[in-house]
């Protein structure tokens, strides 16, 4: 769906990243190779809370092959904390130190000659645990009496706060009807094919740490990865990588390069920690929310929504690691696609032995818009009005944007009826209806469902903070460099990492559209964070709109100065250079014009044909910063602008259920989306068919699950369960746009929608299939056990 106007926004490009990537030419973390490298290995705390009594490593030290073992005590030595963001005082090392707080902590670590090695002396090491009780309830672990987990806190209550928008108490003392509902929102893991990992060479002599690491932010926080490893942060070398899949679940990865830090500093040689698929599950420092929801959503008899009420006990496993961060995420878009008038939103964040939460796909939103959804379906229902129809009834007008919403983010644009209203043809709703009847009848469970939610991109970092009361952080910037070579080729340099998008066919697309030539010519190169400028990375669905800006801008810079190059030797003013067909040339004389290869040879090789005092070459960096962000007011009624291009879209799965075995098969999975000016069709296809995998796989299958002594039961991929292609049907997607006034193009973000409407949109459709039993979905993911138990629980209603 390209725009009128533009050759190369809005065109399917092939990528240029897939030859490399299919070929396996990509260079991986563990494709890294150093001469001298050791490999570690790491124990794991089989307790879910246990103090370390004594560690014995003398006979993983005399192994042969062994050069070093540490253990907590020597994290402490070797290392400072973890980086954490939060205010909250909840330390961790990359090693335990004192006491295990979750089954699969790290308490040691080892370097080897190889991994074989290294593995056999971790089996040697002798560690007396003192085993204390495990807390994994979050609502037991507040309870005052409870076993701690971090003694030098007052409690496992690690932070209470509610903040409110608006006249909530009026609009329920006014409202018709209060709809409730409890929800269950479970714990689960991004699953990159490529697990977490780390090279790291270290020389004592200049105190300098290279670092090759699939981490996603090699420059937004290499300084606080320099202050865990003790170096100075100008002597912090992160080597951008190859990602082999993220989903957002490698934003920092200090446990990895802790331990190959420490261990390479230790034994003079670089350092190479993978870890195992095991590590990954157990031990991954970014899994997804773990939440309870007690929500209300104020009504009047006529289906439309006056307030919205959200408690949430989150349980945030046994470290903090980002804070309140995923519900500043949420808070983006509490109240969705709707004209909500005010809104109140509690947290309550829990501390329990089990592996931490972090962030990813998603970030917490996710299960904000399961949420909402959830209580609009519940509304429709007790209403008995259509589910189409009270949606309908309360989306915010496409007039009203930029809309404000009660907590003060502003949503940039949307038409939401249209979005829809695509969705319901391509379905063909009616038919739908009347094939799900005609099944029903034959005692077939059909479901059809529906959600309609909120993607939010382009992060604000006020979200980090505003829970606080002291300001933080206020940029998240991306760069890049643009230069023209001597010979007319343009060169981009990136300073974040390929984390699994498309970098670089977005890039070439942008300088192609600037300049007037084909992406083919575009060559992208990527640069260590040493030599990096301002870059936050990959995360938030922020990356196409960050970097079309940051291409622009450098665009910009470079044409003045091939404009001065061209107009010198053509005599004519500056400002009548246009670009266009890989030439510049004067407005209205095409023919009076130059190539790009003719600039670039002036500008590199021939000073005296240059205007006065220009330097020679032509390269331009720019760095652009969140396009729209506000403060949030001191008393925090207003939150400010954090989250404002709000990309949209509409769900419509069918499925078929049997409610003797909890067996869910989806027929049919319709999708649009409107994420603003599309810059590459075939890549946004591609991003939100892997996203809606991800939400099927959280709503039916996914789930880090404990027992009740913190045992993880879900530690191989036999017990963690994956959608794959023998569950997913064949996807029909369609767009809407509607571009973004705040952004270059118009561009919104597009990466994480799939996930973060799938869990509503597939619980809808199983409610609605077993609507004639009674059931009610609250909780995901939705197990064959968990859909058994409803059914039953519904005959005995």
């Amino acid at each position: 769906m390209a725009t009128a106007q533009r050759t190369w926004i809005g065109t399917d490009v092939p990528r240029l990243e897939d030859p490399k990537l299919l070929a396996g030419r990509a260079t991986y973390v563990d494709d890294v190779k150093l001469p001298g490298m050791l490999h570690a290995a790491v124990l794991r705390s089989p307790h879910a809370h246990a103090r370390v009594a004594r560690i014995d490593v003398s006979r993983a030290r005399s192994l042969p092959g062994v050069f070093a073992v540490i253990t907590g005590e020597d994290a402490r030595d070797l290392s400072n904390p973890l980086p954490a963001f939060c205010a909250e005082p909840v330390v961790e090392y990359a090693l335990a130190v004192d006491k295990a707080r979750y089954v699969g902590e790290a308490v040691a670590a080892v370097a080897a000659v190889d991994r074989y090695t290294a593995e056999d002396a971790v089996a040697l090491i002798e560690v007396d645990y003192e085993p204390l009780p495990a807390i994994t309830d979050p609502f037991e672990a507040m309870k005052p009496g409870a076993p701690k987990v971090h003694e030098n806190l007052p409690s496992n209550l690690v932070f209470e706060k509610t903040l409110s928008f608006g006249d909530v108490a009026g609009d329920f003392a006014t409202a018709d009807r209060v709809i409730r509902r409890r929800l269950r929102y479970h714990r689960a893991s991004a699953q990159p094919l490529e697990t977490a990992g780390a090279v790291c060479r270290y020389d004592p002599f200049s105190q300098r740490m290279d670092v090759w690491s699939n981490t996603n932010m090699i420059n937004y926080v290499g300084w606080l990865l320099a202050n865990t490893l003790k170096v100075p942060a100008s002597k912090l070398n992160i080597i951008p990588l190859y990602v082999g899949g993220s989903f957002g679940s490698k934003h920092v990865l200090g446990k990895v390069i802790a331990i190959a830090g420490m261990l390479a500093k230790l034994t003079g040689r670089p350092v190479k920690f993978m870890e195992d698929r095991v590590d990954n599950l157990v031990a991954c420092e970014n899994l997804a929310c773990d939440r309870y929801y007690d929500s209300e959503l104020a009504i009047t008899r006529d289906g439309i929504f006056k307030s919205l009420r959200v408690r949430v006990v989150d349980d945030y496993g046994a470290y903090f690691q980002f804070g309140h961060g995923t519900h500043g995420n949420a808070l983006a878009q509490a109240t969705g696609a709707y004209r909500i008038r005010s809104l109140e939103y509690t947290v309550r964040c829990a501390l329990t032995n089990k592996c931490q939460q972090g962030v990813f796909r998603g970030a917490g939103s996710d299960a904000g818009n399961f949420n909402l959804e959830r209580l609009v379906d519940a509304a429709a229902r007790e209403l008995g009005i259509d589910p189409v129809e009270i949606r309908r009834r309360n989306f915010i007008p496409p007039d009203a944007f930029p809309f404000k919403t009660p907590q003060g983010n502003v949503y940039d644009s949307g038409n939401y009826p249209a979005v829809l209203g695509r969705a319901l043809t391509m379905a063909g709703w009616e038919e739908l209806r009347r094939m799900q009847a005609e099944a029903r009848r034959r005692g077939s469970y059909i479901g059809i469902g529906l959600a309609t939610a909120h993607q939010r991109s382009v992060y604000g970092p006020t979200e980090f903070w505003f829970w606080y009361d002291t300001p933080g952080l206020t940029s998240v910037p991306e760069s890049v460099g643009l230069a023209l070579g001597p010979t007319g080729e343009f060169i981009v340099t990136m300073f974040s990492p390929f984390w699994g998008n498309s970098p670089e066919t977005v890039v070439a697309q942008t300088v192609a559209e600037e300049f007037g030539i084909d992406p083919s010519q575009v060559t992208v190169a990527y640069e260590s964070s040493q030599h990096g400028l301002p870059s936050a990375g990959p995360g938030g669905s922020r990356m196409t709109v960050m970097l079309t800006g940051a291409v622009a801008g450098a665009a910009r810079k470079l044409k003045r100065k091939m404009a001065q190059i061209v107009a010198h030797h053509l005599e004519a003013a500056p400002e009548d250079i246009a670009f266009a067909g890989g030439r510049a040339m004067i407005r209205g004389a095409p023919d009076k014009a130059l190539s790009y290869a003719e600039i670039g040879f002036k500008a590199y090789w021939f000073k005296l044909d240059l205007p006065p005092e220009m330097e020679s070459g032509l390269e331009a960096r720019h760095t652009y910063d969140h396009p729209y962000l506000t403060m949030p007011s001191p008393d925090r009624k207003d939150l400010g602008a954090f989250y404002p291009m709000m990309a949209h879209g509409a769900h419509i799965p069918v499925v078929e259920v049997n409610p003797h075995t909890g067996q869910v098969r989806l027929l049919r999975y319709v999708a649009v989306h409107d994420v603003g000016t599309i810059v590459n069709p075939k890549s946004l296809r591609g991003q939100i068919a892997g996203g809606i995998t991800q939400g099927i796989g959280m709503a039916l299958y996914e789930e880090c699950a404990y027992d009740a002594h913190g045992q993880p039961l879900s530690a191989s991929f036999m017990d963690y369960l994956l959608p794959t292609a023998m569950e997913v049907p064949k996807f029909e997607i369609g767009h809407v746009e509607t571009p973004s006034p705040f952004t270059e193009y118009g561009v919104k973000g597009g990466g994480e929608g799939g996930r973060m409407i799938a869990p509503a949109a597939v619980a809808s459709a199983v409610e609605d299939a077993l609507a004639p039993l009674g059931v009610r979905v609250d909780e995901v993911p939705m197990t064959p056990e968990r859909i058994v138990s409803w059914v039953e629980a519904a005959r005995r209603r």
